[in-house]
């Protein structure tokens, strides 16, 4: 998010950038940095401030969760989303369908 929106601004973003993210992750293991630079393709500057207790809460919450990988001689975090994620993303994809038409109908 840039740095100049406002609060209110950011926090409509956040929730689309959860969707992003619970998106993602119920097509394949993400980690911190690549879904950073993915959302950074989109026009959105996350920091590791803000992704990291993002994944944790999506975690706590019950819609990712993640496991221990070793990368690079490195131990790496991966993340997943669950059955109750994909669940969640299906429902959200209805309702921003129809968020989409509405805003866009004329």
């Amino acid at each position: 998010m840039k740095k100049n929106e406002s609060k209110e601004v950011q926090r409509l973003y956040s929730g689309l950038i959860r969707l992003h993210v619970l998106h993602h992750a119920a097509e394949e293991e993400i980690f911190g940095l690549g879904m950073m630079r993915e959302l950074a393709r989109h026009g959105y500057r996350i920091g590791p401030g803000t992704m990291y207790p993002m994944f944790h809460a999506l975690e706590r919450s019950g819609l990712l969760t993640s496991r221990p990988v070793k990368h690079e001689g490195r131990i790496q975090r991966v993340y997943r989303a669950t059955s109750a994620g994909k669940r969640a993303l299906a429902e959200a994809k209805e309702k921003v369908q129809e968020l989409f038409e509405e805003l866009f109908e004329s």
